[in-house]
C-alpha cells in the first residue's frame, strides 16, 4: 500500500544526514535530527500520513504536506472549553499554553485528528478543514477571486449594470451587483434619481459611509473650492485617490447630476491587470515596487479648508504568504519627495515605476465611459485607476466614499467570496 512504501521511506531516509525526503516540497529544509515517529494512518484513509516531530506534527492529507507547530495545534483548538461556538471567539488564553507543548497521544482517522494533550485534554480536527486553515493550505489559495481586464475584456464580458430598484429592494440585485464589484472592481447602477439624496441612500445600502476632510456626501464641481486639480476643468491621469491617507478609501461612489457642456469622459484602469503585467514581464521590478515605502502628501490652505495629510506605504501591497496583491497606491500628483530610500535604491524604483506607468497607460488598458444623470458607478480604489478627460461648461458630480469592511461584510453575508 502507498502508506506503507511511504512508512519505510520515511524510516529510511530519517536521520542528520541533511538528505531531503523525495515526497517533501524543497523548502522546507533538511530532515530535523530528532527522534520522530511515521504512523500511516488505517487502511479506510489511504490519502493521508503523519509524523512526529521536536516541535510539529507533519500531516500530508491529499495533495497538501502541512507542517502544523504544537503551540499552533492546541491554541486553535475547537472544544466547548477553548472556543464559544455560538459568537465564534476564542477562549482559551493563548498566553498560558506552554511553549513546549507536546501531544501525548496523536491519531488519524479517514476525517479526523485526534490529539491527546498532557492535561488529558483531547483537540480534534477535521482534516478538510486543517487544509483550508495551514499555511500551506492558504499558500495554494485566493482570498479575493478577480477578473483582470483592459478594455476590450472589460467590454466583451458584457458585464450588466443592475437596476435601482432591484439593488435597493431585492437581496437577488443586491448580490449581482456585489459580485460584479468583486470580480471586476467597478460596478454601474442605473435608473438612480439624480439628486445627492438619493445618491446617499444608494451608497448606505452596502455600507457605512466613511467621513473624510471632504465630508460625508460632496457635491463636486469646477469651482477650485479645494487645493486640489480635481475642482477644476482639466483632465485628470489615472490615480488612486487618498494616497495620502494610512488607510486609502476602499470605495468610491460617483455620480453625474448635471454636465451642460463637452467631454469629462471618465477613464478606468485595472491596476491589478497592469501590475500582473509587470509581474510577468519584470518581476524584479514587481518586488521594488512592493517592497519601497513611500510617503504620499496632502497640503492644503484654501478658504476655511487647512490641511496637511501623510500616508506612508508601497505602490503594490500584497499578502505575504501568497504574494496576492490587494492595493495598489498610484497618485503621481500626491507622491511627496521621495526621502525613504537609499541612493542605490532609488533608480531601480524609478525604472520599475517606469515599467508600471507604461502598463497603466497602453491604450488597450484605458476603459472611457460617459457619467449621465441616473446611471452611479462604484469604483474599488484599491484596485482600479480613474481619470478624467478636459470638460467644458457646468460639470456637478456627487459621491462619497465607503468603509471597504462593509461593503465585503455585505458580500459576504450573501454567500459571495469576499
Amino acid at each position: 500500500m502507498w502508506c506503507q512504501r511511504l512508512a519505510w521511506l520515511l524510516r529510511g531516509q530519517r536521520g542528520s544526514t541533511g538528505r531531503r525526503w523525495p515526497w517533501l516540497p524543497r523548502d522546507l529544509g533538511p530532515v530535523p535530527a530528532a527522534p520522530a515517529r511515521c504512523c500511516p494512518t488505517a487502511p479506510a484513509s489511504p490519502r493521508c500520513a503523519w509524523q512526529l516531530h521536536q516541535d510539529h506534527l507533519e500531516l500530508r492529507y491529499g495533495s497538501t504536506l502541512m507542517r502544523l507547530d504544537f503551540v499552533w495545534l492546541r491554541d486553535h483548538c475547537r472544544s466547548a472549553s477553548c472556543y464559544n461556538a455560538k459568537t465564534n471567539q476564542r477562549s482559551l488564553d493563548t498566553a498560558s499554553v506552554d511553549l513546549a507543548i507536546r501531544p501525548q497521544a496523536v491519531r488519524v482517522d479517514e476525517t479526523t485528528l485526534f490529539l491527546t494533550w498532557p492535561d488529558g485534554h483531547v483537540t480534534r480536527y477535521g482534516l478538510e478543514w486543517l487544509v483550508r486553515n495551514s499555511y500551506e493550505g492558504q499558500k495554494q489559495q485566493v482570498m479575493h477571486p478577480r477578473i483582470l481586464w483592459n478594455a476590450e475584456i472589460y467590454q466583451q464580458a458584457q458585464v450588466p449594470s443592475v437596476d435601482c430598484r432591484s439593488f435597493l429592494e431585492t437581496d437577488e440585485g443586491l448580490k449581482e451587483f456585489l459580485q460584479n464589484f468583486l470580480l471586476y472592481g467597478i460596478a454601474f447602477v442605473e435608473n438612480v434619481t439624480p439628486t445627492k439624496e438619493d445618491t446617499e441612500i444608494l451608497a448606505e445600502r452596502i455600507s457605512i459611509i466613511r467621513e473624510t476632510i471632504y465630508g460625508r456626501m460632496w457635491y463636486f464641481t469646477s469651482d477650485f473650492s479645494r487645493g486640489d486639480t480635481a475642482y477644476t476643468k482639466l483632465a485628470l491621469d489615472r490615480h488612486t485617490d487618498t494616497t495620502y491617507f494610512q488607510e486609502p478609501c476602499g470605495i468610491q461612489v460617483f455620480h453625474c447630476l448635471k454636465h451642460e457642456g463637452t467631454g469629462g469622459r471618465t477613464l478606468l484602469v485595472d491596476g491589478f491587470h497592469a501590475a500582473e503585467q509587470v509581474l510577468r514581464r519584470a518581476p524584479e521590478h514587481f518586488e521594488l515596487l512592493a517592497k519601497v515605502p513611500l510617503k504620499h502628501e496632502y497640503v492644503e490652505s484654501v478658504g476655511s479648508c487647512h490641511n496637511h495629510m501623510i500616508g506612508v506605504g508601497p505602490v503594490l501591497n500584497v499578502y505575504p504568504w501568497n504574494n496576492e496583491l490587494y492595493l495598489i497606491r498610484y497618485n503621481n500628483y500626491d507622491r511627496a519627495v521621495i526621502n525613504t530610500v537609499p541612493h542605490d535604491v532609488v533608480r531601480r524604483w524609478y525604472h520599475a515605476h517606469r515599467a508600471l506607468t507604461a502598463e497603466l497607460r497602453r491604450p488597450d488598458n484605458e476603459l472611457w465611459v460617459k457619467l449621465k444623470p441616473g446611471k452611479a458607478l462604484f469604483v474599488d480604489n484599491w484596485r482600479v485607476l480613474h481619470g478624467r478627460e478636459a470638460f467644458t461648461g457646468y460639470r456637478q458630480l456627487c459621491g462619497c466614499y465607503l468603509t471597504r469592511d462593509d461593503v465585503l461584510n455585505t458580500a459576504r453575508l450573501l454567500g459571495l467570496q469576499a
